[in-house]
């Protein structure tokens, strides 16, 4: 999608638009193009049998099809009784649920209202030239793989503003979000542009009657005029900035401009100038840097990882470090849990949980994006050593969410993963940590929304009352009364390989 996997790479891969099986979580992994996805494994296949077989039990005695049980709430129960039944009982699933329609709805409806800020997310301008996937479903359809998509012209619609809108505030229930982009040596292969974010954030807060959508400014440490042009988006009033440390994430190859969090001649120069705006919150992307990543772009691994954090949250207390993807490589789920298993530890993970203990800082933050979807499907022991590492290095006040959707779809299935997930007991007793506790409990409250609303200063009753009575929660109601029609599609690239061993 953005380029970052080479033409090589990409060639091996599939658009994930073209699964076969719309299940109500992806099945294997999904790429956004940050990292090469592995190929469904033997558990993960398993997995999808199970949803398979329960929607064609299940769905026929509700007189429905396989696509349209996975869009009701007994479709997503049935997905984490699938995946308790092949990994353990990580998480809160109950049989009956999958079985029993009212019952799947009756708890549907009972979380709907949780306050959710998801404070990590993405859509692409309208004239975006990150259009690889695009020319290969063309190529799909073409070459009589899929011929429905030779019919018609492919499109990137569903990675726009309108179907944003649909995924995140309708399919899901998410109550208030932040749109980010990523930055680029290319301008125009920008994600969105500061003053898109801002022209999005009004738009959207205007059809809604309330305050929906928040927005990045996006800041560039080193390139020529970057504090010019940090000037110029904090003038367009952000609630918080984000960058890059990698420089250009889009097109490595052509990132001249790398920076460290703690470079007092240039990065502080941009920190005087946000605090001086009234900008509290500081996003850093970190991680998501593999070693097939690093071997082809040695140089930049060094700005990779969080060895730059420290120093930046003591020398600035006024502000908060939020990293991005809390700085997890995206290596191999099934060495990532061995390794674990081995050292208790998971690299560049266990590095960020244990700045506050080791600095004596309290203004590190540890965001889920990308990472909490990505280890749930590949390995969801892993996803909970992440949570269970997290949680008992920085605290749960300082775990946060946010789901980099829309890469992998509208984040409602993410949601029900966090609502359901536990840490196992054996990873409790071995590691010392605490349990996760129920969807409405105080862990997992602090992290849908809690800590998010206490970082960007928001009063969560008053906003709770905002967003129950606005346009899109009318919206909303007329939408499930009518039966909701998720799409479960999720965008980006698939390894069709199989896998070894």
């Amino acid at each position: 999608m953005t380029g970052m996997l080479s033409d090589q790479e990409l060639a091996a891969l599939t658009p994930s638009e073209l699964c076969p099986h719309r299940t109500p979580i992806p099945t294997q992994p999904v790429s956004s193009d940050e990292f090469y996805p592995a190929p469904q494994n033997e558990k993960q296949r398993e997995v999808e049998l199970r949803m398979l077989a329960m929607a064609d039990e299940l769905g026929r005695k509700s007189g429905l099809d396989r696509r349209r049980f996975f869009q009701t709430a007994s479709g997503m129960a049935a997905a984490f009784v699938a995946m308790n039944q092949v990994y353990g009982g990580l998480f809160e699933a109950q049989a009956q649920e999958a079985a029993i329609p009212e019952a799947a709805r009756a708890r549907a409806d009972g979380l709907k209202d949780q306050f959710i800020m998801d404070m990590h997310t993405h859509f692409l301008r309208d004239d975006t030239r990150l259009t690889g996937f695009v020319a290969m479903r063309a190529a799909v359809g073409k070459q009589g793989w899929n011929k429905a998509l030779a019919e018609k012209e492919q499109t990137i619609e569903d990675l726009k503003f309108e179907n944003y809108k649909k995924e995140m505030f309708l399919d899901s229930d998410t109550k208030i979000a932040l749109i980010s982009s990523a930055p680029s040596e290319i301008p125009q292969d920008w994600f969105l542009t500061n003053q898109q974010m801002a022209d999005a954030r009004q738009r959207v807060n205007k059809e809604a009657g309330s305050r929906r959508l928040f927005a990045h400014c996006i800041f560039t440490p080193g390139r020529p005029g970057w504090l010019d042009d940090l000037d110029a988006a904090l003038a367009l009033k952000p609630e918080s900035a984000k960058g890059y440390t990698v420089g250009d994430n889009t097109h490595k190859d052509l990132s001249i401009y790398p920076w460290r969090m703690d470079d007092e001649k240039t990065t502080y120069r941009g920190y005087e100038r946000m605090v001086k705006a009234g900008i509290k919150n500081v996003c850093v992307h970190k991680g998501l840097f593999t070693e097939s990543t690093a071997k082809r772009f040695p140089k930049l691994e060094a700005y990779a990882d969080v060895s730059d954090v420290a120093k930046a949250a003591k020398d600035w207390p006024q502000l908060n470090f939020i990293i991005y993807h809390s700085a997890y490589r995206n290596e191999n789920p099934e060495r990532a849990l061995a390794e674990f298993g081995r050292t208790g530890r998971l690299e560049w993970v266990s590095d960020l949980a244990d700045i506050p203990a080791k600095h004596g800082v309290n203004n590190v933050y540890g965001d889920l994006g990308q990472i909490f979807a990505s280890t749930l499907v590949a390995q969801p022991r892993v996803c909970a050593a992440i949570m269970g590492t997290l949680i008992k290095g920085l605290g749960p006040e300082r775990v946060v969410w946010g789901s980099d959707a829309l890469w992998t779809g509208s984040p409602q299935w993410q949601i029900e993963g966090l609502r359901r997930l536990e840490i196992p007991e054996d990873m409790q007793k071995k590691h010392g940590f605490k349990p996760l506790g129920g969807a409405r409990g105080a862990v997992k409250t602090a992290i849908f929304g809690d800590n998010n609303a206490r970082l960007y200063g928001i009063n969560q009753k008053r906003a709770s009352q905002d967003v129950q009575q606005d346009k899109f929660a009318s919206l909303k109601r007329d939408y499930d009364a009518a039966g909701p029609n998720p799409s479960n599609l999720r965008y980006g690239y698939i390894n069709t390989a199989e896998a070894v061993g």
